[in-house]
């Protein structure tokens, strides 16, 4: 059944809902027709398709009115007519049903079938209808609008990071009611911030929440795309994400998400999305066809140049796929009140038309230029697949960027690699070798230990090797080095000795990351020493290896590790010198004679050039001032990378140094020190000292 739509208007791109009807808005460069397509209510059966009638500036577009069915809840598809002129990267193909890339909601769930691929056996377009294995989109009321100001607005340096997976965090939480359980609403439950809160987060990062799909390698072997890194829809939440909504029940389940974002803000608890807009989920031009490929492939996609890894990648040089970028990260800015963002692979977000990296390329300029955008929490995965792709230091100003030098610095350090003291005194630092120019500060590198992609930190210290045979692919999928070590035994021990090496260096490790200047991010799970049995992969393994079990908290080593990150948090939030973001380059004396920053050896002294140059040295204290209120803030951080206990003579001028925590004894108090101290072996304590400014 078709009809003729009224004119409507191109702007905004989408289904907007207006009081006459629904306005749909859909940019395609080189179709020649594009039809809209509406469902029944389930989203099953396909009742009517009408043209959109006009065509302005790229921008098919056209109104239905109300009583046509323009209205909220309507469910809709598109189809897009043009040439089929692969050597020119034109692949329309009227059969494939394609999701409107400015969808909000979606209704139904994706089913890998073959007839979503794009093109037959033999080459031509394939005649199968998609419709029955994809999802469909709802027309939403905006959201309401929220009171300014309700974002906790947390200054980078008293940021904390947790990185956690919306599933995995709350699947098994005993504290969340089973039917939240594994979907967004759960973030706010009182269980849920609570433990936030008591481990000093100040800022949630959630691995993405936009809707996704899995790849035909994972549905064939029957594995998930659990992670999430493969976008089916950048505006629209995950539909399992909402929880068993039911038919046309989708809004409120949003409403409910967006409630528990709220809660967490008002708890004082930031909210970022990382978001994958460098590539999606239809693979190269021999895959499956769900949106962007259908209506305009020629324009969105790179073409012969996948930087992703993934099959593809959008072209960060065309005006419209910059537009939609951030438009989306507009959408979850507004309507949905994010924090911030964690941008995925985002040197492909810096491409532009020459396909080089450019820190002042179009998305890149845009974004901090956009008065909404340019004012949240930006923080960029600073690499990628393609040519000259790792770029870590090289994102401009007002863009913080991950920092995978301290990572690998300090498990190295910790390891007991040689040669890796100078290169942890600058990661102590800051990392200003790497941030200090542009009058960027220490907060612009995202400090880290373990993150989603690796090993967790008790897999860290209990595994050599990767072990990823859950994952079908011959455990050669993920990096072969991550830098760890298992102590004696691959996995999991009994032995005493080895499982208290274990723990002293998983404590050590985290200490340095809460020790260090720049803004800390922490793993889910870490802070109980969640393990994923050595995997290091875990993109596709939506079971209890990837879930967080909460029964750790209650064991022994689990409840220790919880106690010492409160711990270290709150050493960090009441001592200025440890989370100062400003550089310090021993120019500065707070306090008469002493720098605000100085480096020493075991005996106290200052370190030469030949101290510097000693590989097998595993000993450093790094002091540092600053001045806050009236008060110099001093702390002094030992280091002992070595298998031997060492006596330390504190750096001259003395200061009232009171021990505040050592890695190697968690549980101890903090006490009053005198000139010399031990340092036990693999182990950091942390002294700190307040005197009056002069």
């Amino acid at each position: 059944m078709t009809h003729r739509l009224l004119p409507g208007e191109p702007r905004p791109l989408g289904a907007t809902l207006l009081p006459e009807g629904v306005n749909v808005a859909v940019f395609s460069a080189h179709a020649t027709r594009i039809e809209l397509c509406l469902f029944d209510p389930a989203g099953r059966r396909e009742i009517a398709r009408h043209d959109l009638p006009e065509r302005t500036d790229e921008v098919f577009h056209g109104l239905l009115p109300v009583g046509a069915g323009g209205r909220a809840g309507l469910v809709y598809g598109l189809r897009a007519h043009g040439p089929w002129c692969p050597e020119e990267g034109h692949l329309f193909n009227p059969a494939k049903l394609l999701l409107d890339p400015y969808a909000t909601l979606l209704r139904g769930g994706f089913a890998w079938n073959p007839a979503l691929l794009c093109r037959a056996p033999g080459g031509g377009p394939d005649p199968r209808d998609s419709a029955p294995f994809l999802p469909k989109a709802v027309v939403a009321p905006p959201a309401p609008p929220r009171p300014e100001p309700w974002r906790p607005r947390v200054p980078w340096a008293r940021s904390v990071i947790y990185e956690a997976h919306v599933k995995g965090f709350t699947r098994l939480h005993p504290g969340v009611p089973p039917a939240l359980c594994g979907t967004l609403a759960a973030l706010g439950e009182p269980a849920v911030i609570g433990h936030l809160r008591r481990i000093g987060v100040t800022t949630l990062e959630l691995m993405p929440v936009n809707a996704f799909a899995p790849s035909r390698f994972q549905a064939e072997r029957g594995l998930a795309q659990y992670w999430g890194y493969s976008p089916l829809a950048l505006f629209a939440p995950h539909p399992p994400y909402l929880g068993p909504a039911g038919d046309a029940a989708e809004e409120a389940a949003a409403a409910r998400a967006r409630g528990a974002i709220r809660a967490l803000q008002e708890a004082g608890i930031e909210v970022i999305l990382d978001i994958v807009l460098n590539h999606s989920c239809e693979g190269d031009e021999e895959g499956i066809v769900v949106s962007w490929r259908g209506l305009d492939n020629a324009s969105y996609y790179r073409r012969g140049a996948d930087t992703t890894g993934c099959g593809n990648a959008f072209d960060f040089g065309h005006p419209r796929v910059v537009a939609m970028a951030l438009d989306a990260l507009r959408h979850w800015a507004s309507a949905w009140g994010v924090d911030g963002f964690r941008l995925d692979l985002a040197a492909t977000l810096g491409r532009g038309r020459s396909g080089a990296f450019e820190p002042e390329g179009p998305f890149l300029a845009a974004l901090l230029q956009d008065p909404l955008l340019s004012r949240l929490k930006l923080i960029a995965e600073p690499w990628d697949a393609g040519p000259g792709g790792y770029r870590l230091g090289g994102f401009p100003p007002g863009i913080a960027e991950w920092n995978d030098r301290f990572r690998d610095t300090a498990r190295r350090f910790w390891r007991g690699d040689p040669g890796q003291r100078g290169e942890l005194a600058a990661r102590l630092a800051g990392s200003a070798d790497i941030f200090d120019h542009r009058g960027r500060r220490p907060h612009a590198g995202i400090n880290f230990i373990t993150a989603h992609d690796g090993f967790t930190l008790a897999d860290l210290v209990s595994y050599a090797r990767r072990h990823n045979e859950a994952n079908g692919e011959g455990n050669r999928d993920g990096p072969a080095e991550n830098v760890s070590a298992n102590w004696g035994a691959e996995g999991p021990t009994q032995d005493p000795a080895i499982r208290r090496t274990r723990g002293r260096v998983a404590r050590a490790l985290l200490a340095t990351l809460f020790a260090a200047q720049g803004t800390p991010m922490i793993l889910g799970g870490d802070e109980m020493l969640r393990t994923q049995r050595g995997n290091t992969n875990a993109y596709c393994q939506d079971n209890e290896i990837s879930w967080l079990d909460w029964s750790l908290a209650a064991t022994p080593e689990g409840a220790e590790m919880l106690g010492f990150v409160r711990r270290l948090a709150a050493i960090r939030a009441a001592h200025p010198s440890l989370r100062h973001d400003a550089f310090l380059h021993g120019a500065a004396e707070p306090l008469p004679g002493i720098p605000d920053i100085s480096w020493f050896g075991a005996e106290g002294e200052a370190l030469s050039p030949e101290a510097w140059a000693r590989p097998e040295e595993r000993v450093l204290a790094l002091r540092r001032l600053v001045r806050e209120a009236g008060v110099v803030d001093a702390t002094l951080v030992l280091v002992n990378a070595g298998p031997e206990a060492r006596e330390i003579r504190l750096p001259a001028p003395p200061l009232p140094w009171r021990l505040l925590l050592c890695s190697a004894e968690p549980d101890a108090p903090e006490a009053e020190v005198g000139p010399t101290l031990p340092l036990p072996a693999r182990a950091l304590r942390i002294l700190g000292a307040a005197v009056p400014a002069a």
